[in-house]
């Protein structure tokens, strides 16, 4: 296996911790509000969506995939309202820059360990193709900052947004809905709890019965509601195909600069993680 492939299996407890705190980021809903929106669920979905634009509900189900769109209606199109996406994407990279502070520190954020990660990590997202992947190229359109952690957090994000619309594909591809991705997920063990993922998706308990019914139909879950042979191929086969659709990038760098970033950010996240980036209910405890 070369290193793109180790890499992209790798990603999220790598480096996508170094984007995805932002969402539990304190900072974050504290410069949002300040910009206009309304606390909650809003905060997030215009947050991540304004690279796009002011679009509609139904783009940001779409593209977000595993959320209610019931839930997503409540907040979008009354957040570009409330503040322009341009507005809202100013207030994010200024909500990135205080919570990577608190968390990382200023003598860590200037470091020249920060500064070489920021140069590769960047260098990586030349390996990003915008095709079929809306959110990715909505990010990708942004200008980039200029102090390296936070060009570091927003090539993270490119690469994330990458390789998230690539999922997003593989199931399509797979026939997997938002809701049957979630509940399979859960399932792995790996991910969130249900409970979790049920309120911070925003499906009602009889939606996900429902789903889990059907999955069970379909061979993919047992009684139990876990993951049957088939599910666990099923599973396996998305990975795959994750993995596959995110190489690019990792093959641009090459596998030594890979290798090197890898090594940076490995203990970039595990410091943010020990600061509190995250709450501990988020991810189940057989992570």
């Amino acid at each position: 296996m070369g290193e793109a492939s180790r890499v992209t299996g790798r990603f999220r407890g790598t480096f996508d911790v170094l984007h995805s705190l932002t969402y539990f980021a304190p900072e974050t809903e504290e410069a949002l509000t300040g910009a206009g929106l309304r606390p909650g669920r809003m905060t997030y979905f215009a947050g991540r969506a304004a690279p796009m634009g002011a679009v509609g509900p139904g783009v940001v189900a779409a593209t977000f995939y595993n959320f209610n769109p019931e839930l997503v209606a409540r907040h979008i199109p009354r957040a570009w309202t409330l503040a322009t996406p341009e507005k809202i994407i100013e207030a994010r990279f200024e909500a990135v820059d205080a919570a990577l502070t608190r968390l990382l520190g200023k003598e860590t954020l200037g470091s020249e360990a920060v500064a070489e990660a920021a140069e590769l990590a960047r260098e990586a997202t030349g390996g990003c193709q915008p095709d079929g992947r809306p959110l990715y190229a909505g990010h990708a359109g942004l200008d980039w900052p200029s102090e390296p952690h936070l060009v570091l957090w927003h090539a993270i994000t490119l690469l994330r947004e990458h390789r998230g619309d690539g999922h997003i594909a593989a199931l399509v591809a797979n026939g997997v809905d938002g809701l049957a991705a979630l509940v399979s997920h859960t399932a792995t063990g790996k991910g969130f709890l249900p409970e979790a993922a049920k309120a911070s998706r925003g499906w009602s308990d009889e939606q996900w019965d429902a789903a889990a019914a059907k999955l069970r139909e379909q061979g993919v879950l047992d009684d139990q509601g876990g993951l049957t042979e088939a599910g666990n191929d099923l599973r396996e086969r998305l990975e795959v195909a994750t993995n596959a659709a995110s190489a690019g990038p990792w093959e641009h760098l090459g596998e030594e600069k890979t290798k090197r970033l890898h090594e940076l950010c490995g203990p970039l996240s595990r410091q943010a993680v020990e600061a509190g980036a995250f709450p501990a209910n988020v991810f189940s405890t057989g992570r």
